[in-house]
């Protein structure tokens, strides 16, 4: 992490931290793997046409912001398309699985920072 510009102590983030994640990109700019932090993670993912990830129940909120593409989110109660423009919480211990069958950007702020150990995918 690059903080070559730093304010009231609170530092400008100026390169990201790409974390590897088979099949999507994940640029993290806050988290534990970039700046260490523990209370929350930011970052801007990518994921393909056809992409999908193991469902998971994790102990930590997520707010979505799709920037482009649409992302699909299984839930116990149905399916939810977000597209660009849109956002969604998914809260913390409802099982959920993402998607994106025509690919997205988006971003991820978890609360508390994401961990694969808080994820509780189901290939674990």
């Amino acid at each position: 992490m690059t903080t070559d510009n730093v304010v009231a102590g609170a530092p400008i983030v100026t390169d990201a931290v790409e974390v590897p994640v088979p099949g999507k990109s994940v640029r993290e700019f806050i988290g534990r793997v970039s700046s260490g932090d523990e209370a929350v993670s930011i970052a801007v993912m990518g994921s393909p046409p056809g992409w999908t990830e193991p469902a998971q129940t994790p102990e930590f909120d997520e707010y979505t912001i799709v920037l482009s593409g649409t992302l699909v989110v299984h839930h116990p109660d149905g399916v939810m398309e977000v597209k660009g423009g849109q956002s969604i919480k998914t809260p913390a211990g409802v099982k959920v699985r993402y998607e994106t069958p025509d690919g997205a950007e988006y971003v991820a702020i978890c609360l508390p920072a994401f961990a694969f150990h808080l994820a509780h995918r189901d290939d674990d």
